[in-house]
């Protein structure tokens, strides 16, 4: 498993963040605070404290770099 922050802070980043998560048959984890949620979840993601960054939670061994380099634009640096 590998954890990065990300940023979702426009409903446009939303949909395309889910958009490419779907491309993949790995499960992801948004992780905010106590609240654990299915990354694919568009109605899940929006139950979240948007306004600053969420931790990630991929959960994949083999791809790893593909999803990377894929949510490379969402990710916090």
């Amino acid at each position: 498993m590998k954890t990065v922050q990300i940023s979702l802070n426009s409903i446009d980043k939303v949909k395309s963040f889910v958009n490419d998560l779907t491309k993949f048959d790995d499960d992801f984890d948004l992780v905010s605070g106590r609240y654990v949620i299915d990354a694919k979840s568009i109605m899940g993601i929006f139950s979240l404290d948007l306004s600053r960054p969420i931790d990630l939670n991929i959960h994949a061994t083999d791809n790893i770099d593909e999803i990377l380099k894929v949510l490379d634009r969402y990710i916090v640096k």
